[in-house]
């Protein structure tokens, strides 16, 4: 007998709009929706769901399936246990689920019945991708790029294993990246029987498919008649300061390959045929090291080998997309003033009209005030399947009806959490710029009483704060914790057009810091701020921004009471010599610390440490290779040596973000009683 598992809500946990509280324990409640996947016939829909084990110190996530002809039945849990199962992924005849659980690929039925391995790779396999004509299934793995079959594979890690030294050797940069040695594998993609069998390498040889610098996520795909499959590779020697990758494609059978993309120098990502097999669809960007450079939408040619941009003129990033059956459009999610939306554009556009002919926003169809992504179109054309999701509420499933514009859930794992919207400021920044940003109030907001002000710095610096859901920096609990939030998006964010994202690189403390304090001066004109209660917290170049305001706490308007710098930049020439991705200050600073000391001078904050008085809360992980621990190390003795009040805290097991749901707890404890301790 199956055994159906109906997709509970949690609805007493979280009814906290009657106490007006939303705290860390509430934000470990909210149940993770992702990944969906509208099945070939469009009847079905498959997604997973995280559920924080506090207990286990981890997110757990299982499959589920929601009908969307059956909108009274509830979603069902097709896959169990302790271990986490993810990447749903239907075959082309809809018949069978290939999934990713204990490293390696299996197939279910979509009832979650007959389960089957697929791959036994001793490396294992992540990402599964279905050939067209159901065989195969594709899949990546790290390996040992001189080993020629698993065997050896297996041998080399179990010696490694074994072995009692654990040096690192290594001949070539980036031999690290994030939170993990690079020295010895590389990533590469393959293929196997989707039925079980012997899986072949795709890509052999020294070097990672895809790149590092270029994964957007899966970034390989099979041609409609599969017998061909597109792949990202890196050709640049020196990948630490290239953020060069090329489309290839190579046959199943014979292996020859062919580079499309060889003369573009920088990003190219995301391949993807049209079901015609006419057009290979991808994004790219132009400038050569540059990783916040525009993300455009390209259409190759697959017989003439023509190139062209379909979204010129449109000035902001593509971040995902997906192709109807039909090979005539693309839909697509671009952020436009700190909110993903869905557009859509023909795949044949008529180059002669104006971009804002042929490029159709479809804001309406999902929400003017929440984020899309995970994009799905059925194969009739009418319905678009996506997540949803804003500050007020996490993802859900929505399905939308292209023919009427109207949407619905498909998914309400979560009951609704009782918050404050965010407002959307707009305030005049440096050299008249207009800058925008977001306020967000508590649930039990009080316009009669004064409140402290947090102001968070978002990280990048090309990035932005979004009216989206998280679970690292979640604005809720910050304003829930006593506080108004203000969430600003100055030079160098992103979905304001690519001169507002290029105007940050080498002025990392000039324009953006305008733009900062005339927003926090036209926030506190509000009455329910108390001006003389300010603090400001920051991670990563949010983090830098934290350790430059320290030496420049000197605006005449208002003065910040207390600091938090998670992962902050703070000795830039350290800094070069020791992050991985050396492409981005060579970027950010034009050159090396030899090539160009002027700026790296002019904008290092522990060159202005004797100004440094403000209370200060320094937070890393040990294992963070892109903004290394030693920049927190060198900050708190600053501070210490200054005689200001600080405190470090330091996780070893933890990287870049605080992930591990314990260390997250802890991180929240201390941060909030910090402010407290300075603000209230």
């Amino acid at each position: 007998m199956k055994r159906i598992l109906l997709l509970p809500l949690i609805v007493a946990a979280l009814c906290i709009a009657a106490f007006g509280q939303f705290s860390f324990n509430d934000l470990m409640k909210v149940r993770r929706v992702s990944d969906p996947q509208l099945s070939p016939d469009g009847k079905q829909v498959a997604f997973t769901i995280g559920d924080v084990n506090m207990t286990a110190n981890r997110v757990v996530n299982q499959i589920y399936v929601a009908d969307l002809d059956r909108p009274d039945r509830p979603p069902r849990q097709i896959t169990s246990g302790n271990s986490s199962n993810s990447a749903p992924r239907w075959s082309p005849d809809g018949k069978k689920l290939a999934f990713t659980t204990g490293g390696q690929i299996w197939t279910m039925e979509p009832d979650g019945d007959r389960k089957r391995q697929v791959t036994s790779i001793s490396t294992g396999a992540g990402n599964p991708v279905w050939s067209p004509d159901g065989r195969w299934i594709a899949f990546n793995s790290d390996v040992y790029p001189d080993c020629s079959d698993d065997a050896c594979n297996k041998k080399r890690d179990d010696e490694a294993e074994a072995s009692k030294v654990k040096a690192i050797v290594t001949e070539r940069l980036l031999y690290r990246h994030w939170v993990e040695w690079r020295d010895k594998k590389r990533t590469h993609v393959f293929v196997a029987p989707s039925e079980g069998g012997k899986a072949v390498d795709l890509t052999p040889g020294d070097f990672d498919s895809p790149p590092y610098a270029a994964s957007s996520g899966v970034d390989y795909a099979f041609s409609p008649d599969s017998k061909e499959i597109a792949f990202l590779k890196n050709p640049d020697k020196i990948e630490a300061i290239s953020t060069n990758s090329d489309i290839v494609i190579a046959s199943i059978t014979d292996k020859n390959q062919k580079n499309i993309t060889s003369k573009n120098r920088g990003y190219d990502a995301s391949p993807a045929y049209t079901p015609d097999g006419k057009y290979l669809i991808y994004r790219s960007q132009p400038r050569e090291g540059f990783e916040a450079d525009r993300w455009r939408l390209m259409r190759y040619d697959r017989q003439s080998g023509e190139t062209v941009e379909l979204t010129r003129g449109f000035d902001q990033q593509v971040e995902e997309f997906t192709i109807s059956s039909d090979s005539k459009s693309i839909y697509f999610v671009a952020g436009v003033r700190g909110r993903n939306r869905v557009f859509t554009l023909p795949v044949e556009p008529d180059f002669r009209l104006r971009i804002a002919t042929h490029v159709k926003d479809l804001t309406s169809v999902s929400n003017e005030y929440s984020s899309s992504s995970g994009l799905n179109i059925s194969s009739d054309g009418k319905t678009l399947i996506f997540l949803s999701n804003s500050m007020t509420s996490p993802s859900e499933v929505f399905s939308a009806d292209l023919t009427s514009g109207s949407s619905k859930p498909v998914t309400r794992a979560n009951a609704p959490l009782g918050l404050s919207r965010p407002e959307d400021l707009d305030w005049t920044g440096a050299l008249g710029a207009k800058v925008h940003g977001f306020l967000v109030k508590p649930a039990n907001f009080d316009a009669s009483k004064k409140y402290p002000l947090i102001v968070l710095i978002h990280g990048g610096p090309q990035g932005a704060w979004m009216d989206n859901w998280g679970y690292r920096w979640n604005p809720q609990i910050w304003a829930n914790a006593g506080y108004v939030v203000f969430m600003p998006n100055p030079r160098g964010s992103t979905t304001y057009g690519q001169k507002f994202v290029d105007e940050i690189s080498g002025d990392w403390g000039g324009k953006v810091v305008v733009d900062l304090k005339n927003g926090v001066a036209e926030v506190i004109k509000r009455p329910y701020i108390d001006k003389n209660r300010i603090g400001a917290a920051g991670a990563s170049y949010g983090g830098y921004m934290v350790d430059w305001l320290l030496g420049h706490n000197n605006d005449p308007r208002f003065r910040f009471k207390a600091f938090l710098s998670h992962a902050g930049v703070y000795n830039l020439e350290s800094m070069a010599g020791a992050t991985e991705e050396l492409w981005f200050v060579k970027w950010e600073f034009k050159g090396m610390p030899w090539e160009n000391p002027v700026l790296y001078n002019r904008w290092s904050p522990h060159k202005f440490a004797a100004n440094f008085d403000t209370p200060t809360l320094v937070t890393a992980g040990e294992i963070d290779y892109r903004v290394p621990v030693d920049q927190s190390y060198q900050l708190f003795t600053g501070l210490q040596l200054k005689g200001v009040p600080s405190k470090l805290i330091v996780f070893p097991d933890e990287g870049h973000w605080i992930l591990k749901p314990q260390n997250s707890e802890f991180w929240h404890k201390n941060v909030f009683d910090w402010f407290a301790k300075y603000l209230k």
